[in-house]
């Protein structure tokens, strides 16, 4: 009906997908490539939440839609979620999967909540009566012997033609291991030690050996050379990556305290990017710091300027809740924009100010005046700011998830920051202002004792001439009596 309806263009099938040989005979991928987006009314995402409902009714299959991450991101045809757990054997395992499940699925973030370690892979369980086998003289490595040359195959020599070595194996016909009953028609020689009634008889193989036919996974996977099972699973509509993993760690550290966690794929992805950029704000912060160290030659102005950035961030995550959007790596793309966009409203203010004081103006006066002049140029920047981000937040078409997000995210920084960094910066700096003093104070002291020292030199030139003119003048005489 999607394609009547002309959202998708074309699809491909394919049967036993996969790598790995064997394939899995009982899966099946469908790739579906949709219309282009001026051509459809549905988005990617739309249709895939769509499909996540209808798909689920379909009896005696799982299936669930993907949506492949963009920026060729790892993961393309796997689910979103991958949460590995390692430990000892996979019995144990397997319990902690069971009580993992059960304790995710009624949160409601996950649909098609599973794991790689399926027991849907039918095998026939071997067990040998080793009393029978003892008493009757055979040993297990004949039983082990003949299972594997009438039911399997064992290479017993070569031979070489023509320069070419080939393996001479050992193989049953097919018609003749085709059924567990098989075995009843192969047989093996009874012992001829002391005391062996039946001894050199043959004796059917079955008498010694049983099949269980039994369910087991179709592959035993390990992480980091561990044993381990990933639990997978799908978004459910309105759920994020992020609360989903952290989710499955919380119930993990409580069912299974001693397991090791991992992830794989998407899920991996998303883990490094987030940390990564984690680490790239906090050097942003730092860089922006120090130059405005350097710049003002001071560190209490810097800390004034570097407190808008927190008002700058809280806008902007007030701007992706009340629009639906998700803290993913394009929103904090535009997180680490506002440090550098918010700090220049708080240059504008304290580099205005610091120009006043170092005309002799006070700390509040010097306050007042920055305010008001700087005022109109801080709105004119601000609103041009927002004016330029509202198209990339109101935008349509293809890819407009990740300019939307960033567009968000700066009109509501910006907003938020102006409106509130007008009073809260001149309140700070006139806190913590004082504690400052101007750059040019030190020269005006050096200035002043300099005038000083030429003052007082002149004085004490002064008086030494006189001192030197008063020497200088003839004595009479005063005859004794």
């Amino acid at each position: 009906p999607y394609r009547d309806q002309g959202i998708i263009s074309s699809y491909l099938s394919i049967i036993a997908p996969g790598l790995s040989r064997p394939a899995p005979v009982n899966a099946a991928i469908i790739i579906v490539r949709l219309s282009n987006w001026g051509e459809r009314e549905m988005t990617q995402r739309q249709l895939q939440q769509r499909l996540l409902g209808q798909v689920q009714s379909v009896a005696g299959a799982r299936v669930f839609p993907l949506n492949p991450p963009s920026l060729g991101q790892r993961g393309g045809f796997q689910q979103p979620v991958q949460f590995v757990i390692s430990g000892p054997d996979f019995v144990t395992l397997r319990a902690w999967r069971d009580a993992i499940i059960a304790r995710a699925q009624p949160t409601g973030l996950f649909a098609n909540l599973d794991s790689d370690f399926r027991e849907s892979q039918p095998d026939l369980r071997v067990t040998i009566d080793r009393q029978r086998a003892g008493d009757l003289g055979v040993s297990v490595e004949v039983i082990g012997r003949s299972l594997e040359l009438m039911f399997g195959e064992r290479e017993v020599s070569t031979y070489v033609d023509r320069g070419v070595e080939y393996p001479v194996l050992i193989q049953a016909r097919p018609q003749d291991r085709m059924t567990p009953e098989d075995l009843r028609n192969v047989f093996v020689r009874t012992g001829t030690g002391t005391g062996q009634t039946f001894a050199g008889e043959l004796t059917p193989l079955s008498n010694f050996v049983s099949l269980n036919e039994v369910a087991g996974p179709q592959a035993l996977n390990r992480f980091d050379r561990l044993r381990s099972i990933t639990i997978q699973s799908s978004l459910a509509p309105g759920a994020t990556l992020g609360q989903a993993l952290d989710t499955l760690y919380a119930i993990a550290r409580e069912v299974a305290p001693e397991a090791r966690i991992g992830y794989n794929g998407q899920s991996k992805a998303f883990k490094d990017s987030s940390n990564s950029l984690y680490i790239v704000f906090g050097f942003a912060l730092l860089i922006v710091f120090l130059v405005l160290a350097a710049q003002f030659e001071s560190w209490i102005a810097p800390v004034v300027i570097m407190l808008a950035v927190p008002l700058a961030l809280t806008g902007g995550l007030a701007a992706l809740y009340y629009t639906g959007q998700t803290l993913n790596v394009y929103s904090q793309i535009g997180m680490i924009l506002l440090v550098g966009i918010m700090t220049k409203n708080g240059i504008l203010i304290v580099e205005f100010t610091n120009l006043l004081r170092e005309r002799g103006v006070e700390l509040y006066e010097a306050l007042v005046e920055a305010s008001t002049q700087r005022l109109r140029p801080i709105l004119m920047t601000s609103i041009a700011t927002v004016a330029g981000a509202i198209p990339l937040a109101i935008s349509h078409g293809a890819g407009a998830e990740a300019r939307s997000t960033i567009g968000w995210v700066i009109v509501g920084g910006v907003s938020l920051s102006t409106a509130f960094t007008l009073f809260l910066i001149p309140a700070l700096y006139l806190v913590l202002g004082r504690y400052s003093q101007s750059r040019n104070t030190i020269g005006d002291q050096l200035d002043a004792e300099e005038a000083e020292a030429t003052r007082t030199g002149k004085h004490a030139s002064a008086a030494g001439a006189k001192e030197a003119a008063s020497a200088a003048k003839p004595t009479a005489a005063v005859p004794a009596e």
